[in-house]
């Protein structure tokens, strides 16, 4: 808090900061581009007016410009973080509803908000869940600053409403309801009034490019914006004291580029705005770059990409901005490129020069993409790829990027992201209430544990009639290998099972991320369903399995938890997720070939060790690329062994209810309902088929003959155009030997009869040859790679024994 002097120096620093600037506008000969009507900033918490590092005077609560309304009568708490600057130092806290009532003029405004992530006294940061309106719309609901900050001390949120004549616009901010001391807090509010349709659309206008639709685009008045990504591409990032009169912060794009590239500064060039307002981006935008690089051997597939994670199930507004820098691209055609948003084609001729005008002038492009929601997934990747055309440069050039999420009927909210690391404090599960509540809770518990424990004794009478494995799984985990948690832990973990840390769904129930080990190491949670019957088999199964294997190619059981008839199971966390999230259906990057080869490798000795056995013989069947995950490190480990049958080496096969997922299943496991471990190779089989094609075992849109990839596969193979169904994105980059011992691996695999199908141990040899054929001719002569004129006779160049592999070196 500052005295009455300190504000009386800050105020006559401010003014002759403020003087500072505009005599250096009057000698270079400048003017800001633009003066906003209102340029607000609330510096929340604090009692007086304060200066930030920048100059930029933030206004104090004491006075009455800016009234707050809190609920209930309960007033607000302000306090002072250890650390910080302004407005960061200070902060409102409310356990109830409070509200900030601005009186603004009508347009267009920018609204950022600003959290300082800080445990403050008395105040459990773990519990900030809240919501946050502005006017009619929804702006965030049960947001937690702690999560989107994802490690950094500080976050801006920053969005655009329109304010219509004679309106205050109330900023309230309300605690969940769902979380047992829930409290909203705040520490900074800019409001900046922007140029009237910056982004917006005029009444009259037709509106922009709705990429994958026949319709364009228009969002007016009644729709709300959040700033995704404002990204100078090539260049630095640009602080909010260097934009064009707006405040916004540009970032750099090092984090979201994902292809080799080369940048380009031409900080010497006069620009000229003659497409486009001046305000649109700092002049710094337009004068650094993105482009491919003077290499002009470039294929179909050589591209510029970014990759955007971005919240599913809503539009996105995309802004790319341009300016041709340098003198050798002077006329229309010299640089001509394709442009891909979410891979939908948004420009099919790109042409900086056509567009603007001439070299040297700055122009944007807007362009409206969809990000339908996928597998329940929070995040999805917005992809932005530019492909070189035929031009005089054969090359791609881009400066500027903007991405903002458009509000569905007023709502903007998404889910928080999921927590790193140490993000999250210990959290103590929910206090239950006394009295006639907690004796309900006694007696629903009573009769569910009776009837738990009638079904468990049934279940052990089963097991002891049908399998002598019985006598084996009744004994003790090893707690060294197999840890028993507590379902208090469990719920630390999870934030009481909170449906934001959901993962995935599966017939066992939800998958978590979690945290244990007061945080510090990440782990998969996976919670039975209660009216699950099947589950409970599977339960056991997987304990009693994955409680006695080790490997590498294995995902490892970490512990369960069988706490008040909950039952659980803790697995290593497995950052890339599944195979599957990396082929199709997807707006991950495709995988290279060479990647792909090690993950099947890999995942082919996880099912070689399991076929060996430490004892005795370990059968999957539930092999497939969703239960195939990838490390941190890409390293492929199978995962979920709730179906898995035991075979010790006397057994020729199992006679057991065919299990398995439909368009992996052996048909002759099916056929004669007996198991064996060649049912495991037929299903990896499938597996491989769909590494190579990027497509699902199973997909009733295509013709009659196609429908099962399995059988597609094989009869293109058997035709000599296996190449001609394989994932488009490796045409050209697979050398032709690799995919011809790739190619034998896979159809031997899926042979009719087990006996002819090799062992896993073969097939880890057989797909070893083919990584290494492809790494000793990576950088062979292009006849020795794949392309679409191939025709491949597989019979001349390989064969294949009975039941075995031609694998020789």
């Amino acid at each position: 808090m500052m005295n009455r002097s300190n504000k009386s120096f800050s105020l006559q620093s401010l003014l002759l900061l403020q003087l500072l600037n505009f005599c250096i506008f009057i000698i270079g000969e400048a003017v800001p581009p633009y003066i906003p009507i209102e340029n607000i900033s609330i510096n929340c918490g604090s009692f007086s007016d304060s200066i930030a590092w920048d100059g930029r005077l933030w206004s104090g609560e004491s006075n009455s410009k800016f009234p707050v309304i809190n609920s209930q009568n309960k007033l607000s708490v302000f306090l002072n973080a250890s650390t910080g600057h302004v407005p960061y130092i200070t902060g409102r806290l409310s356990y109830s509803e409070f509200s900030y009532i601005i009186p603004l003029t009508s347009g267009q405004k920018f609204i950022r908000l600003h959290f300082h992530v800080n445990s403050y006294p008395e105040f459990n940061l773990s519990k900030a869940f809240f919501s946050v309106k502005a006017g009619p719309f929804t702006l965030l609901r049960n947001f937690s600053a702690l999560l989107h900050a994802q490690g950094e001390e500080t976050l801006v949120k920053e969005f655009c409403v329109s304010i219509q004549d004679g309106q205050n616009l109330n900023i309230t901010f309300t605690p969940s309801s769902a979380i047992t001391d829930a409290y909203a807090f705040i520490n900074g509010i800019e409001i900046v009034s922007m140029p009237a349709n910056l982004f917006y659309r005029p009444a009259n206008d037709a509106g922009v490019s709705f990429l994958g639709q026949s319709n364009l685009y228009s969002f007016g008045n009644d729709t709300a914006l959040e700033m995704f990504y404002r990204l100078s591409v090539g260049g630095m990032s640009i602080p909010p004291t260097e934009d064009t009169g707006m405040y916004r912060a540009w970032s750099d794009d090092f984090e979201y580029i994902t292809s080799a590239s080369y940048f380009t500064v031409n900080n010497s060039i006069n620009l000229t705005f003659s497409a486009i307002p001046s305000f649109s981006a700092p002049e710094s935008i337009y004068r650094t770059a993105r482009v491919m690089g003077p290499n002009r051997t470039f294929n179909e597939h050589s591209n510029l990409t970014w990759q955007f994670p971005v919240d599913s199930d809503f539009d996105y507004f995309v802004r790319l901005h341009f300016c041709e820098m340098h003198d050798v691209v002077a006329e229309p055609g010299d640089r001509v490129f394709v442009i891909f948003i979410a891979n939908l084609t948004a420009e099919s001729q790109a042409d900086v020069i056509a567009w603007s005008g001439g070299s040297r002038i700055p122009k944007y492009r807007d362009y409206v993409v969809a990000i339908k929601n996928k597998g329940n997934q929070k995040k999805q990747n917005l992809s932005i790829k530019l492909h070189p055309a035929l031009g005089r440069y054969i090359d791609a050039i881009l400066n500027g990027v903007e991405i903002f999420k458009l509000s569905k009927g007023g709502d903007l909210s998404g889910p928080n992201p999921d927590p790193m690391p140490n993000l999250l404090e210990p959290m103590k599960p929910p206090i239950e209430q006394s009295g006639k509540k907690w004796k309900i809770i006694v007696a629903v518990v009573g009769l569910i544990s009776t009837f738990a424990a009638a079904s468990l004794l049934f279940f052990l009478i089963l097991r002891i009639r049908s399998s002598k494995f019985a006598n084996k799984s009744s004994r003790a985990l090893p707690s060294d290998i197999c840890r028993h948690f507590s379902l208090r832990e469990i719920k630390a973990a999870t934030n009481n099972f909170d449906e934001n840390f959901i993962i995935g769904r599966g017939g066992f129930g939800n998958v978590y991320k979690g945290f244990i080990n007061a945080g510090s190491i990440p782990v998969a949670i996976k919670r039975l369903n209660p009216g699950s019957q099947q589950g409970v088999l599977e339960f056991r199964t997987e304990i009693e399995m994955l409680s006695q294997l080790r490997h590498q190619n294995l995902v490892s059981l970490m512990g369960y938890c069988k706490d008040n008839n909950e039952m659980i199971l803790v697995y290593d966390y497995m950052v890339h997720g599944t195979l599957r999230d990396h082929l199709y259906n997807t707006n991950n990057p495709p995988l290279q070939w060479e990647k792909r080869l090690k993950m099947c490798i890999a995942a082919a000795q996880g099912l070689h060790y399991l076929h060996r056995g430490p004892k005795d013989t370990i059968i999957h069947r539930d092999v497939k690329t969703t239960n195939i995950l990838l490390s941190e490190k890409w390293v492929a480990k199978v995962s979920d062994f709730g179906l898995s049958k035991m075979n010790d080496l006397s057994n020729t096969h199992i006679s057991t209810a065919v299990k398995g997922s439909f368009g992996y299943l052996d048909p002759e496991y099916f056929r004669l309902q007996q198991l064996t471990e060649k049912s495991d190779v037929y299903s990896f089989g499938v597996v491989l088929c769909e590494v190579l094609c990027a497509r699902a075992p199973i997909d009733r849109a295509m013709d009659h003959l196609q429908i099962s990839l399995a059988e597609w596969a094989q009869h293109c193979y058997n035709n000599g155009t296996l190449d001609q169904i394989m994932d488009p994105y490796l045409q050209g980059k697979i050398n032709l030997p690799s995919l011809l011992k790739f190619g034998e691996v896979a159809m031997s695999c899926l042979a009719t009869e087990g006996i002819k199908r090799p062992a896993m141990s073969e097939v880890v040899c057989g797909l070893e040859l083919a990584l290494q054929l492809q790494e000793s001719g990576i950088n062979g002569n292009d006849e020795n790679h794949v392309n679409d004129s191939t025709v491949i006779d597989y019979h001349v160049l390989f064969t294949s024994g009975s039941g075995s592999l031609n694998v020789g070196r």
